[in-house]
């Protein structure tokens, strides 16, 4: 197995499985971190949807989160979380953590409020019309934020990375640029691109799968 450190005696036919294999590492990285992101994300932005007490109280330090540089807090959780994995996933997944939040208490706002009203009428519970009525229109919303994420979910574990690693493809570009090896950091940029745009269009694949009334014109109720 070949590590970021053999780089400089890597040869040219030995140079794919060496980026293939520490693409491997940060593609687990983003995969957790956006995992974890994404079910603490909906679940954030459902109790702020439902509770005026947690969005009070919450929502604020969603939004103040975003002012903090990375960079200042990637060190933190290396000393937290030590240059295992643990670090790079949790960095990965306050990248993404914002748009998901923000773009799930959107669409859940943006329900139809006639619909809405149409079962309270009927004597629908809460909670059934944010099963039936509120989820449904907010997944266009949820798959836009998840599609940034996603994409930008790879900076999380890149940035992780560099500051404290032994592997990865962040790793890689540091130890080649220290070096000089601009050939080799192209390669790394090249492999994070496709990567991110993989994973943006593989999202966009799911949604174009989950929404069947989207690509037919019509509303979650089926109107056109």
């Amino acid at each position: 197995m070949f590590t970021a450190s053999a780089s400089a005696e890597v040869s040219v036919e030995e140079l794919p499985e060496l980026l293939l294999g520490e693409a491997a590492v940060t593609l687990g990285e983003v995969m957790l971190g956006f995992a974890i992101a994404f079910v603490v994300g909906v679940t954030l932005a459902l109790l702020i949807f439902s509770s005026r007490t947690v969005e009070r109280a919450v929502y604020p330090l969603v939004i103040a989160s975003q002012t903090v540089p990375v960079f200042a807090i990637a060190p933190l959780l290396v000393v937290w979380f030590g240059y295992g994995t643990l670090s790079k996933v949790v960095m990965a997944a306050l990248i993404v953590f914002f748009p998901i939040v923000v773009n799930t208490v959107d669409g859940l706002r943006a329900a139809d409020p006639d619909m809405v009203n149409l079962l309270r009428i009927l004597g629908a519970r809460p909670g059934q019309i944010v099963r039936r009525v509120r989820i449904p229109a907010a997944l266009p919303f949820v798959f836009s934020g998840t599609r940034i994420a996603i994409a930008t979910s790879v900076i999380g574990a890149v940035i992780g990375e560099w500051v404290g690693s032994t592997r990865g493809l962040g790793y890689l570009m540091i130890h080649a640029n220290a070096q000089l090896h601009v050939d080799l950091v192209f390669a790394v940029i090249t492999y994070l691109s496709v990567m991110a745009t993989a994973l943006f269009w593989s999202v966009s694949l799911v949604e174009w799968a989950a929404l069947p009334w989207r690509r037919a014109g019509l509303s979650p109720q089926g109107e056109a």
